[in-house]
C-alpha cells in the first residue's frame, strides 16, 4: 500500500502539501497496548473444548510484531502453543486428537495473519499440528499393544487354530508410514496389504467397549501431557540450533581462508566464533548491509573476538569476490524447493560468487525451514520498510511538490527488505541436522511436517 507521509514544513514559508508518493510498510506496525508492553505472550481463554476468538486479532499481531528475528520469534510462537494446549479442556468427543489440532489451528491462523511476512511462525504452527498426529499414532500403537501382531506366514495351524484378534505387521508398519510421510510416487504405488485379522478384530470389540471407556480419560490425559512434552523438546530444539551448526565450522573454514558474508545474522557469528575458538586464523569481509547497515553491527563483534575483519559496501561485492574463498551467510527462510528469503542484496551476492565460482552456504536452524513454495500464495517473499531509512526529508523538502500534471509525484521511495535467491545460487545448506544440498531440502522438510498441514486453517465445523 501506497502511503503519503506528511512531512515538516519550513517555518519561513508556506509550500503546498507535499505529493511524494512513498512506498510504506503494507502492514503498519500499531504499537502495543500498554498493557502487553514487556509481558510474556500468553495463551487466549479457553472455553469448553476449543479456544475462544475473543483475543482479537489486532492483539496477537501487536504482540507478534512486538518480537524481532525468527529467533525469536519462533521461540514465542512455540511457548503460546504450548500454553494453548496445556489450557485446552478435553472433551468427550472421539477423537481428541483432531479437537486439539482444530484448537491449535484457531490460534495458530490468527498469529500468521498478524504478521504473515514471518515465515517462522507459520512453521512452528505446522510443527506442533505433527507433533499432535505422531503422539496420536504412538497412542493408537499403545492401546492395540495387547493385540496379537503377526507375520503373515504359510503354517496352517497357526490360520486354523488361532482364534485371538490379530492384526497384520505389514498392514500396522504400512499405516503408521503412510500417516506422516508426504504424498510421492513411491506412496501412490506401494501396495499395502489387507489382512483379514481386520474385520475379525472389529466384531470382538463389542466386548470391551467397557474397558475402552475407562481408559479414555487416562489416555486423553497421557496425549495431552505427551504434546506439552514435545513441545518442549521442539523449544529446546530451537534454543540449541546454534550449537550444532557451530560445530561444523571447522570442516569448511580452513586456514588462511577469506570469508564473505552481508549484514548480521547471529547464526553467522556463532559460526565464526567456533572456527575462530577452533584456532582458524582467516580473514571475513563484511558487507554493510544498506540501509540498516547491520554489517557494522557484525564487524564490531567479530573484531571483539580477534577475527580479523574488513568492512566492505555492498556495491564493491563484485569487485572483492575474487579475493574470497567462500560466502558465508544466514537466511530469513528456506523454502521446500531450496530457495532462500535471504535480507536485501543478497540475490547480487550470490550471482556474484556464481560468476567467480565462489561456493555460496547458507546457515540456518531446522525452525527456518518452510514446508511452502516460493509460488504458494500463502508466502509473501517481501515487505516494505519507511522510506526514512534511504533519504533525509529535510534534504528533500524543497522538491516534494513536484508532480506532473496527473497529479502523480515525480520522485518515488521503495525500500525492500528481502531477497529471494533460486536454489541453483546455493551450493550448500547447513542446518542442525548436518549439510544438505538444495535438492535434498525437500525431503528433510518432509520429515517435520505433515502434508495435509500445509495450509494452516480451522476445519469447518459444518
Amino acid at each position: 500500500m501506497l502511503v503519503p507521509l506528511p512531512l515538516p514544513l519550513p517555518p519561513r514559508k508556506t509550500l503546498t502539501p507535499p505529493r511524494l508518493l512513498l512506498a510504506a510498510d503494507p502492514h503498519p506496525k500499531s504499537e502495543p497496548p500498554p498493557h502487553l508492553l514487556g509481558s510474556p505472550l500468553r495463551a487466549p481463554p479457553c472455553r469448553t473444548c476449543s479456544h475462544s476468538s475473543a483475543t482479537s486479532s489486532s492483539s496477537l499481531s501487536a504482540v507478534v510484531r512486538k518480537v524481532e528475528g525468527s529467533h525469536a520469534v519462533a521461540r514465542q510462537t512455540a511457548e503460546l502453543l504450548r500454553s494453548v494446549v496445556s489450557q485446552h479442556r478435553m472433551g468427550s468427543s472421539a477423537n481428541q486428537a483432531a479437537a486439539l489440532a482444530d484448537a491449535v489451528r484457531a490460534v495458530g491462523e490468527q498469529l500468521i495473519a498478524a504478521n504473515p511476512i514471518e515465515l517462522a511462525v507459520g512453521n512452528i504452527v505446522r510443527r506442533v499440528l505433527h507433533i499432535i498426529k505422531e503422539e496420536d499414532i504412538s497412542a493408537t500403537a499403545v492401546g492395540i499393544e495387547g493385540l496379537s501382531v503377526t507375520v503373515d506366514s504359510d503354517d496352517e495351524y497357526d490360520s486354523e487354530h488361532d482364534d485371538r484378534p490379530s492384526l497384520s505387521a505389514a498392514v500396522l508398519a504400512a499405516h503408521a508410514r503412510n500417516a506422516l510421510r508426504a504424498p510421492s510416487l513411491q506412496t501412490l504405488l506401494e501396495d499395502i496389504p489387507v489382512s483379514p485379522a481386520i474385520s475379525r478384530t472389529a466384531s470382538s470389540t463389542g466386548d470391551s467397549d467397557g474397558k475402552s471407556k475407562s481408559g479414555d480419560k487416562s489416555s486423553t490425559r497421557k496425549l495431552k501431557h505427551d504434546v506439552i512434552a514435545a513441545i518442549g523438546d521442539l523449544i529446546d530444539e530451537i534454543d540449541s540450533c546454534y550449537e550444532p551448526i557451530s560445530e561444523q565450522a571447522v570442516e569448511l573454514i580452513h586456514q588462511n581462508e577469506v570469508i564473505l558474508t552481508l549484514g548480521r545474522s547471529r547464526t553467522v557469528k556463532e559460526f565464526l566464533y567456533a572456527a575462530k575458538e577452533k584456532k582458524r586464523s582467516f580473514r571475513v569481509f563484511v558487507a554493510e548491509g544498506a540501509p540498516r547497515y547491520q554489517g557494522h553491527v557484525l564487524a564490531k563483534e567479530l573484531v571483539e573476538k580477534g577475527v580479523q575483519t574488513t568492512v566492505i559496501t555492498d556495491s564493491a561485492v563484485f569487485a572483492m569476490i575474487s579475493r574470497v574463498n567462500m560466502v558465508i551467510v544466514g537466511a530469513h527462510a528456506v523454502m521446500a524447493n531450496g530457495g532462500v528469503i535471504a535480507p536485501v542484496g543478497m540475490n547480487m551476492v550470490a550471482l556474484a560468487a556464481q560468476r567467480h565460482a565462489v561456493p555460496f552456504v547458507v546457515v540456518a536452524g531446522s525452525h527456518k525451514l518452510c514446508p511452502l513454495y516460493p509460488h504458494n500464495p500463502e508466502v509473501l517473499l517481501n515487505e516494505l520498510k519507511s522510506p526514512s531509512d534511504l533519504l533525509d526529508f529535510g534534504d528533500f523538502s524543497d522538491c516534494m511538490h513536484f508532480s506532473t500534471q496527473d497529479g502523480s509525484p515525480l520522485l518515488n521511495v521503495v525500500n525492500p527488505t528481502f531477497d529471494y535467491v533460486p536454489p541453483k545460487l546455493v551450493s550448500l545448506f547447513i542446518t542442525d541436522t548436518g549439510g544438505h544440498s538444495p535438492s535434498y531440502m525437500y525431503r528433510l522438510i518432509a520429515e517435520y511436517y505433515s502434508a495435509d498441514d500445509l495450509v494452516v486453517r480451522r476445519k469447518s465445523t459444518a
